[in-house]
């Protein structure tokens, strides 16, 4: 029985050929993993490079498109490059803002995964990275290449921080600021029914549905645990409304409103948890509480977003007594939210806190003219390849105001300068300056440093009259 059997299994002298010849090119592929798909197949016709003088050439990022993580591709280079046959033949050298980049041929998964700069010619595509893991087709900086070993000559452009001339006047007529209004609009339940609610269960049940409606908060309402806020949804708390115990949940939906809102001391969850791949959603005027008396893990963080959520404007609250108010980014392995994660945070008050004004990972945050006060441990946390623009915040009383080195890895600050420390420790800044800068309007709403304190202590907070 066991000589047929080797008889019968007998596998052709031609055929076993073929597969070693396959099996040992694919382990070559997979070893060097440079080609995740076929650029000298591809049928991009739009070529990603303009010629310019001196041997150096521009890439016009206006049709590149991510290649996963930190990594960027771009077609259209028209010299040979590296091939499974020949992996280090490319002599491309490339730059940004005239300072060349490195390593070259890398391996794609390095550039996905650490980026800071690597890059790949394979075939006619070039992969690459920013240096400092930002997009760089929204970072502002100009990515040259030479295909003749020239040296590049693109000066830097200057980068001037915003400034806004003399005192302007907080607008609370409604407008939205920032992500929540970018890639779209974010309306909350406008067009739809208004209703006045004045218990939990009224609360829960007018908010459910993903049709567009408004809803009023009346009077003081206490539970537990948290409330699913659907989809086309505005919450509005009406003049010393409250939430006492219970949070609101924005769990994958989106266009979600909610201003006025005094919520406080929530045990177990966040006051307000943005989660699941939720988009355009802005928390505005609202009061968020808890207690700094019962230790860290007795409440959670009092504003958080995380979770593939994007598109998000968190402005005019006040974050208080809280030992972790603000979360945006979940977890140092939550890589499904590099992409995503774009928040702007503006003039909100926090004050009496531990740390997390706020803290970040893997995004791009937008946070200006916030007046952090009083706070023991690190105030703006960048980390995980996040990105993070300052622009004219005031630090007072804040042990680190700027701080990357905490998680796993380090983010990267833009803006640092334009910042007032007082009486503040140092920044804890481990990776070099971003010039970073969001391409949203906003310089019309941005107020010198030094008027902060007055302008959002006045403002922040459920103090609207509605």
């Amino acid at each position: 029985m066991e000589i047929k059997n080797k008889t019968t299994n007998r596998v052709p002298m031609s055929l076993l050929l073929l597969l070693v010849i396959f099996t040992f090119s694919k382990c070559k592929k997979d070893l060097n993993e440079v080609n995740p798909e076929s650029p000298v197949n591809n049928t991009e016709t739009t070529s990603a490079a303009v010629d310019s003088k001196n041997g150096i050439k521009t890439l016009n990022l206006s049709n590149a498109s991510s290649d996963g993580g930190f990594a960027y591709k771009a077609y259209g280079i028209s010299i040979t490059g590296d091939s499974e046959s020949n992996p280090s033949i490319s002599k491309l050298k490339v730059f940004e803002n005239g300072k060349e980049l490195s390593a070259a041929h890398s391996k794609h998964d390095d550039i996905r995964k650490i980026g800071k700069g690597r890059f790949s010619h394979w075939s006619n595509a070039l992969y690459f990275s920013a240096s400092d893991n930002t997009d760089p087709r929204k970072n502002g900086r100009t990515y040259t290449y030479s295909v003749d070993g020239s040296t590049s000559s693109v000066v830097p452009p200057i980068v001037t921080n915003p400034t806004a001339p003399g005192v302007i006047t907080p607008v609370e007529s409604g407008a939205i600021i920032g992500y929540a209004s970018v890639n779209g609009k974010t309306t909350g339940g406008l067009g739809g029914q208004t209703v006045t609610v004045t218990s939990l269960a009224a609360l829960k049940s007018a908010v459910s549905s993903n049709n567009a409606k408004i809803v009023k908060v009346s009077g003081r309402i206490t539970g537990a645990g948290y409330i699913n806020v659907g989809s086309n949804t505005t919450i509005l708390g009406l003049k010393g409304s409250s939430m006492e115990g219970v949070g609101l949940l924005i769990y994958g939906t989106n266009n979600v409103i909610i201003r006025n809102m005094t919520i406080k001391n929530v045990v177990t969850y966040s006051n307000i948890v943005i989660k699941e791949g939720a988009h355009h959603v802005w928390v505005d005027h609202c009061d968020l509480s808890s207690d700094r008396n019962h230790g860290w893990d007795y409440y959670d963080g009092l504003l958080d977003v995380g979770n593939r959520s994007d598109f998000v404007t968190l402005s005019w609250n006040r974050l208080h007594d809280s030992h972790i108010p603000m979360l945006i980014g979940f977890g140092d392995g939550n890589t499904n939210d590099i992409g995503k994660l774009n928040v702007t945070v503006y003039k909100n008050y926090f004050y009496n806190v531990s740390e997390r004004q706020p803290s970040t990972r893997f995004g791009y945050m937008h946070v200006f003219n916030n007046y952090l006060q009083n706070g023991s441990g690190y105030g703006i946390g960048a980390t995980m390849g996040a990105t993070v623009r300052t622009d004219n915040n005031f630090f007072e009383n804040q042990s680190a105001p700027i701080r990357t080195t905490y998680n796993a890895k380090p983010g990267f600050v833009s803006g640092a300068s334009t910042n007032i420390y007082k009486n503040s420790g140092a920044n804890i800044i481990s990776t070099s300056a971003s010039t970073w800068v969001p391409t949203y309007e906003y310089k019309s709403e941005l107020i010198p440093a030094d008027q902060v304190p007055a302008v959002v202590t006045a403002s922040a907070g459920a103090t609207l009259n509605l």
